[in-house]
């Protein structure tokens, strides 16, 4: 069938079979190898990428390990637990699969008693995990803590690759053998630090770890969309959630804490039954210094991997701080929908307005395009406008822009704002197509480099013309380059 869509899979994205068989033609024209062109359309029209949970007691270099998976420093490594990451999921690729790293290191050690703290981050990352590194460290051999983690790992029933890290040479293999005895199978000694053994230790990851997770959201047709009401501590999501719900789903406390088991709420709103994930983390444990933050953020991770919308809350009463804004881009780089609510807009006076519109638009230039709601929780103000919202952002975030479409509209971004020159040179961008959406994916075939103020007057372009609205648009550019004497097309 000529109208066939394509899952990604193949390589294709989302383009219809007659669609892909006009494009790649256009490609070959232009000199592409149609390679590089089943390359590109197969890494921007993927699904969710499988997720890999680094899991292990503090010291034993999860954060080491991860910064060699990733092949670069990325998450902050000290000697002391306890360190707050801006950041807790990565993209990394090996053997040509890509996939996403969760870093579960570095929390505040003695705030709970280490089998507890231990126990409450692993369960944050093997929740949104589809397999587990679990790193022990071999020169210290199994503690109780190791195997307070693997009773959780038995319990998650994740499969789990065992590293016996901190193995730098022949004489640490018996070290790392004596972890047989934790009953998670082969130990495999690494040094993460020197890059030891790590690539094995990867080949068999890859062995466990799914192509790529079945995406169950929005298939069913009138099935209930996934919303998740995501923010920093005590900004209002517990209330929120109990007012749309018309009653008290969740215990609300001044106090910001660990999270209970996460229960995902169905709830009636504007007619239609939405199934809320339930990140507000409420019932209180203990009081937490340097690591609430890192708990709010691995709890926000894990929601936004099974969320379709994310609604970022806003304390209007305070300034607009580093954590909001980390938050917002938490949503955006996970591709979910964004609606952003503006919490508590019943205590404003117009001073305070006044300032908070400054702020906005200074610190929130980069997501104007996400719908914007101004609520109270408290007392339900507007909280009936989120459902349009809601309904704007996922509109957007499943939009498709046919490729002939496309590239008249590229065609004429190229004769009124062409790409400046550089070293003599003017880049073209020659043709694209929409490989995906959930959220809209774009691959451009440009004849040279684009800066990346140009992109972003792409995208921003793409905005104007199509909407958009609600959703982040990804745009990935490959680079023709001239063959060589049997070569082929560089990637870029």
């Amino acid at each position: 069938m000529n109208d066939q869509i394509h899952s990604g899979d193949d390589g294709h994205g989302e383009l219809g079979d007659a669609e892909y068989a006009e494009f790649m033609e256009l490609a070959a024209q232009e000199g592409f190898d149609p390679e590089d062109i089943e390359g590109a359309l197969d890494e921007a029209g993927h699904g969710p990428l499988p997720v890999l949970a680094v899991v292990g007691r503090p010291n034993v270099g999860k954060s080491t390990l991860v910064n060699r998976i990733l092949g670069r420093r990325e998450a902050v490594v000290e000697d002391r637990p306890g360190v707050t990451r801006d950041r807790v999921t990565y993209e990394a690729e090996w053997a040509g699969r890509r996939f996403k790293v969760v870093d579960t290191g570095g929390w505040e050690q003695d705030v709970l008693g280490i089998d507890a703290s231990v126990a409450a981050q692993a369960e944050f990352a093997i929740e949104a995990a589809d397999a587990v590194i679990f790193v022990v460290d071999a020169g210290v051999g199994a503690t109780d803590t190791d195997e307070a983690v693997v009773k959780l790992l038995r319990r998650a029933g994740k499969p789990v690759v065992l590293c016996a890290n901190k193995v730098d040479g022949q004489s640490g293999e018996a070290d790392a053998a004596m972890l047989w005895s934790l009953g998670l199978g082969e130990p495999h000694p690494v040094s993460a630090l020197h890059g030891r053994g790590t690539g094995d230790m990867l080949d068999e990851v890859l062995k466990v770890l799914p192509e790529a997770p079945a995406q169950t959201f929005g298939q069913v047709l009138g099935g209930p969309r996934r919303i998740a009401l995501i923010g920093r501590p005590n900004v209002g999501k517990s209330s929120l959630l109990n007012k749309v719900a018309g009653e008290n789903r969740v215990v609300v406390n001044e106090v910001a804490g660990t999270t209970r088991d996460p229960v995902d709420e169905r709830i009636e709103l504007a007619g239609r039954t939405w199934t809320f994930v339930d990140t507000a983390g409420i019932r209180r444990r203990v009081h937490l210094t340097e690591g609430a933050d890192y708990y709010a953020s691995l709890r926000t991770a894990a929601a936004l991997e099974k969320a379709e919308v994310a609604v970022v809350l806003i304390d209007v009463s305070e300034p607009i701080s580093v954590q909001d804004t980390r938050i917002i881009s938490m949503a955006v780089d996970s591709g979910r929908a964004v609606v952003i609510a503006y919490n508590k807009w019943d205590t404003l006076d117009d001073e305070r307005r006044f300032y908070l519109e400054r702020e906005i638009e200074r610190d929130l230039v980069q997501v104007q395009w996400a719908p914007r709601v101004n609520i109270s929780a408290a007392t339900g103000r507007h909280t009936e406008k989120l459902v349009p919202a809601m309904d704007t952002a996922l509109e957007g975030w499943e939009t498709r822009v046919p490729t002939g479409r496309l590239n008249a509209f590229l065609g004429e971004i190229a004769a009124s704002h062409p790409h400046p020159v550089r070293g003599g040179k003017q880049p073209r961008v020659l043709f694209g197509t929409q490989a995906g959406t959930r959220p809209p994916r774009f691959v451009l075939f440009a004849s040279g480099f684009l800066e990346a103020g140009y992109r972003r007057f792409i995208e921003r372009r793409l905005r104007e013309e199509f909407g958009f609205r609600g959703t982040p648009i990804q745009v990935s550019v490959r680079v023709r380059e001239k063959r060589g004497r049997g070569g082929r097309n560089a990637r870029k």
